[in-house]
């Protein structure tokens, strides 16, 4: 990715965990328990999924083919991705830039949606995402959600949190979450995708989707993002217990 650039705001409250891994499938609620966790700690947060949308914007624009792994490595090497961080106590957003045109309003288009999984396992785009988020986990503490997180991106993460929900449960929140957008899609189609994105996610040769050994596995199901929520918090607190 020729040497992409990165730019991100950096703020330190100086809380006991430094680096906060947030993984978990597609709709496990990751996005949302790592937003919340790091406004209640007053930290950056990334939800590494953008990066994998902004390129996936980028090679649709392009009209490559998304299964065309020579042709996307072309592409990851070519351009310069920006990435600047938010606290979301802040209420500001973080905003994602590629060649200098920013791409965070068009990251949750449909047709984003149907290519990121493919997009997202081609090893050249993972290796020069990876990089760029371990060097914005190197500016400041972060709360970092993705896939990948804590088994290859921050295998050194300060605390790890998998987030674990059943496909039905997934299925029932991301058709909740389209009818809010208005978006037109029905449960069933919903929930065949979100198992075609797991099936992607989970057979890939590169950086395939599990929890860590060491991380704390969160079973959603049934509860509350407020009971999430507090179950997230109280291992950092702990982790703060166990530094004194």
């Amino acid at each position: 990715m020729g040497e992409p650039a990165i730019a991100a705001e950096a703020h330190n409250s100086a809380p006991a965990c430094h680096a906060i891994a947030v993984d978990g499938s597609a709709a496990s609620g990751k996005s949302t328990v790592g937003q919340r966790l790091a406004a209640d700690l007053g930290y950056p947060f990334l939800d590494t999924g953008i990066m994998y949308r902004a390129m996936t914007v980028v090679a649709l624009d392009r009209q490559l083919d998304i299964s065309d792994e020579g042709a996307l490595g072309e592409l990851v090497r070519s351009v310069e991705m920006r990435v600047e961080l938010a606290v979301p106590s802040t209420g500001k957003a973080s905003k994602i830039s590629v060649d200098g045109v920013d791409v965070t309003d068009r990251l949750r288009s449909q047709a984003v949606e149907d290519a990121v999984s493919l997009v997202s396992q081609i090893q050249a785009i993972r290796k020069a995402m990876v990089a760029l988020q371990r060097e914005i986990a190197g500016r400041q503490p972060v709360v970092m959600a993705g896939r990948d997180i804590g088994t290859v991106v921050l295998p050194d993460a300060n605390l790890k949190i998998y987030l674990e929900a059943s496909l039905e449960e997934r299925a029932r929140r991301r058709h909740q979450e389209f009818e809010a957008f208005g978006r037109d899609a029905s449960r069933d189609a919903v929930h065949a995708d979100l198992e075609r994105r797991d099936r992607i996610d989970s057979e890939r040769d590169v950086s395939p989707l599990r929890p860590a050994n060491d991380a704390h596995v969160i079973d959603t199901d049934g509860l509350t993002m407020e009971e999430v929520l507090r179950e997230a918090l109280s291992l950092v607190r702990g982790g703060t217990d166990d530094e004194e």
